[in-house]
């Protein structure tokens, strides 16, 4: 006899629907097992947080509200469900000690260490116990942590990696003006890794045959004697090693910079924005607002040292095409086209 091949039979849409009914229902039952876990996760606890704002810098910055935004996009509102006590070391290294001893006095929840190695090293010495959250460049070589993927202790945090692409920097500036034969070089010899970047770069100017003239400042008040000296020396570029002492110098450094009509390189799009010719860095904004997730986890009953320290896998590269008018430069093509934003 031939197979029947047509719509189901009366008793089969009863059984098809009886058992869709069922399916149904051990659906919504799963559902509603798992939404309280769905909800927990993506909430806030219940309980108000206190946090610790460690900075290495004299103020406030844009970044402190790049963090807050973070914290806020995680369901952390300041003043209702979370508190934080900012404290600023005004780039001197004892006072971030003393301001870190200050922090642990208050058993906060969760400690962050902003404006690199120095204050996360402060907070280290400080406690083995409250968790801390830290930026920082280098953190292995730093010593904060003995490696990234699983740091142990109380810190976790991320790894902002603007010291080790100074050289990458020197070579955009080649690349952007092949004649480019001297550079002089703004350093913070307080910095940790001062030695180790100048190094790095001594070695790359030798391969692209120019010559480095260092200018040192480790205070605000340095920055305009440094460039004082340059009229005593020649030169037709610059470059400016990563330090927290430099963000909030940024119209000021930008001005001399011009000033001197020389050729400029900067680790953070900010300058390229004041004036600046060229940047190249990390986005230190999506990178505070990255600190911001690791507070969340911490709270919710993460251990620091579970946490893997992350680190940034994307770069922006900035031109100032008006500045580079006003130097009479060509920018070439080769870099125009790599440019995540180009200012006209």
């Amino acid at each position: 006899m031939p197979r029947v091949t047509g719509a189901p039979s009366l008793i089969g849409r009863l059984a098809l629907r009886k058992w869709a009914t069922h399916l149904d229902a051990l659906v919504l039952a799963l559902a509603l097992v798992a939404c309280p876990f769905l909800a927990e996760a993506q909430q806030p606890p219940a309980k108000s947080a206190r946090l610790g704002y460690l900075s290495f810098r004299a103020g406030a910055s844009p970044l402190d509200e790049a963090f807050r935004q973070g914290l806020r996009e995680l369901g952390y509102v300041e003043g209702q469900n979370i508190a934080i006590e900012y404290r600023y070391a005004d780039f001197k290294p004892d006072r971030a000690a003393a301001l870190a001893a200050e922090l642990v006095r208050l058993n906060l929840d969760v400690i962050v260490s902003v404006g690199g190695p120095i204050p996360a090293t402060a907070a280290k010495r400080a406690t083995t116990t409250i968790p801390i959250v830290f930026d920082s460049g280098d953190p292995v070589g730093a010593g904060l942590v003995t490696r990234l993927d699983r740091p142990g202790g109380n810190l976790t945090g991320v790894d902002n990696f603007t010291g080790e692409l100074n050289v990458k920097r020197l070579e955009l500036l080649k690349e952007a003006s092949p004649g480019v034969s001297r550079v002089f070089v703004l350093a913070n010899p307080a910095s940790p890794a001062h030695a180790k970047r100048l190094k790095e770069l001594e070695g790359a100017a030798r391969l692209l045959r120019v010559k480095l003239h260092v200018l040192e400042a480790r205070q605000p008040q340095d920055i305009d004697v440094a460039f004082a000296a340059l009229g005593r020396e020649r030169g037709d570029a610059f470059l400016l090693l990563t330090s927290p002492l430099f963000f909030p110098q940024r119209d000021r450094i930008v001005n001399l910079v011009t000033k001197h009509r020389l050729l400029g390189i900067f680790f953070s799009q900010g300058f390229a924005e004041a004036g600046g010719l060229l940047s190249y860095g990390t986005n230190f904004t999506d990178l505070y607002r990255r600190l911001a997730t690791y507070v969340d986890k911490i709270l919710k009953g993460a251990k620091p040292a579970d946490l893997p320290i992350e680190q940034p896998t994307t770069f922006e590269l900035v031109v100032n095409l008006k500045t580079a008018k006003a130097l009479g430069l060509a920018v070439p093509q080769s870099i125009l086209l790599r440019a995540n934003q180009v200012i006209e």
